[in-house]
């Protein structure tokens, strides 16, 4: 294949207009993702658990491999193994080293897992390539509405704790001598950093969920400290990064996860390359206000 051939395959927008109606689906759940993504994604930094998220999704994809060996459903087969997988986390593994260990342990009994079932499954090759990599047109009604149920029911969870599991995930120690329940806030928080990851599987993959829940929440800390924003931005960047990769991927042929992994990239790169610039000028503007302040001082 030449230079000419993988551009070909890469953007190929013949009769792109047509099959547009046939990611209506799939554009709404993208969305969806985006949103829960931006969320989760931001208390996963803030409680350094990037190396967790990547460990639930290879139980989570062997949860969906057994399901597709066995003709269960994938969504529901993904679910119960990220939620085993964070419950073993959120129990046996309070501190940080304790979850790099541990998961160092689960992760690739999860993989191993997973690939045994996808060579025992003699079904379609794309079933199985879809797990690793994400599909744009396979989310139908079904599937459509339990994603949104169950991004729901995360999402009100999340409001119900937000304060207490901010704290919590600022200063652990000084939040539970204040009383707040650190550990059960760890397992719910597990919990449904594991329903995410399920859910995002469905439309990146198993190998890069890592770029919905991690990238956008670090990019968006790359521009600005305010709590808020962070939440805003990481969301903005979430969808951005899922609906278009989706918008994109329509007009190749090949699967979706690399074209949002290579927007979430990009847009980390600008906010990298920002931040350090927005960092600086503002200590400028704060140096220059504090020479003005002394002039006057002196002049007074």
């Amino acid at each position: 294949m030449d230079f000419a051939e993988m551009i070909d395959a890469v953007f190929t927008f013949d009769n792109y207009a047509q099959l547009l109606p046939l990611v209506q689906n799939s554009l709404i759940a993208g969305a969806v993702l985006g949103l829960l993504g931006g969320l989760i994604g931001t208390f996963v930094m803030m409680r350094d658990l990037a190396f967790a998220v990547h460990g639930i999704a290879e139980l989570s994809f062997a949860g969906a491999a057994f399901a597709l060996l066995v003709g269960a459903n994938v969504v529901a087969g993904s679910l119960v193994g990220s939620v085993l997988a964070a419950l073993v986390l959120g129990l046996m593994g309070i501190r940080a080293r304790d979850h790099n260990s541990i998961i160092g342990v689960v992760m690739p009994f999860g993989l191993g897992l997973g690939i045994l079932f996808l060579a025992l499954y003699e079904g379609r090759a794309a079933n199985k390539f879809g797990l690793l990599t994400g599909q744009i047109v396979s989310v139908d009604d079904v599937q459509l509405n339990l994603l949104v149920g169950c991004a729901a029911v995360v999402i009100l969870a999340l409001a119900a704790i937000w304060r207490p599991l901010t704290f919590a995930s600022a200063d652990a120690d000084l939040a539970e001598a204040r009383g707040v329940p650190v550990r059960a806030l760890s397992i719910l928080f597990m919990v449904l950093l594991g329903i995410s990851v399920a859910l995002s599987i469905q439309v990146v993959g198993a190998l890069l969920v890592l770029a919905l829940l991690i990238t956008p929440a670090a990019a968006a800390l790359k521009v600005t400290s305010a709590p808020g924003l962070v939440v805003l931005l990481s969301v903005l960047f979430a969808c951005t990064s899922v609906v278009g990769g989706i918008l994109l991927a329509l007009g190749g042929r090949i699967p979706i996860s690399p074209y949002v992994t290579t927007i979430s990239f990009a847009i980390y790169v600008v906010c990298r390359l920002v931040g350090p610039r927005r960092a600086a000028r503002r200590s400028g503007a704060v140096a220059a206000g504090g020479s003005q302040a002394i002039a006057a001082g002196a002049r007074g």
